[in-house]
């Protein structure tokens, strides 16, 4: 299940915001910064190794843990090292829950935001191959409700297409500010973690970092 009203939703899009999908992007935030800590040798890296070969979880688990313990994210990691074992005392060092539900959503909004690309890309291909099609189409104008002077419905899917590159080119005007990651532990003070894992983990992620600190 989704979160998305499933009658008016794109199967491909509602599969981005499954339980399954969230859970899967959370993973990733966990080993990416794994990773990170790895590189500035901070953790060893045959644990990284392990933990990217073992590293699994179970929907159903994570709900059940989650009845039991009341935290979603304590429920998360407990399933995952189920799966593990000792190299998972590696995983979330440092980090909060927040560093991965927020991290992770934005990795959900910037798959999402592909995909609406993609269709607003190929609408926009098929408005304009509609409006060559109809150029010399004659209809009949609307005006106020009524109908007014005559004009062709190529014009009018002309002016679709126009409204349509618009929307194109807010979608790219925002990519870059959705595509943003935050790794800086307890209370966002960097205290417990060091912001170069914040860094190295979002670029792994193809994530911007917030720049809370000078780099």
């Amino acid at each position: 299940m989704h979160p998305l009203i499933e009658r008016y939703t794109l199967p491909e899009m509602g599969d981005l915001w499954t339980d399954q999908y969230k859970f899967q992007t959370w993973l990733q935030v966990e080993i990416a910064v794994c990773e990170a800590q790895a590189q500035l040798g901070r953790i060893p890296k045959e644990a990284v190794e392990i933990i990217k070969a073992k590293a699994d979880f179970s929907v159903e688990r994570i709900l059940e843990i989650e009845a039991e313990v009341r935290h979603d994210v304590i429920a998360f990691l407990t399933n995952v090292n189920e799966y593990v074992g000792d190299a998972g005392r590696y995983i979330h060092l440092g980090m909060t829950s927040s560093d991965v539900l927020d991290t992770a959503l934005s990795l959900q909004i910037v798959a999402s935001h592909k995909l609406i690309s993609t269709h607003v890309e190929n609408l926009i291909q098929a408005i304009r191959y509609k409006a060559q099609e109809h150029r010399h189409t004659v209809m009949i104008g609307r005006s106020h409700g009524i109908h007014a002077e005559p004009m062709t419905f190529g014009f009018k899917l002309a002016g679709w297409l126009a409204e349509m590159q618009r929307h194109r080119e807010r979608l790219c005007r925002i990519q870059d500010e959705i595509a943003v990651g935050q790794i800086s532990g307890a209370v966002g003070t960097y205290a417990n973690i060091d912001p170069e894992v914040e860094e190295i983990a979002c670029q792994l992620l193809g994530l911007k970092p917030t720049l809370l600190l000078p780099r």
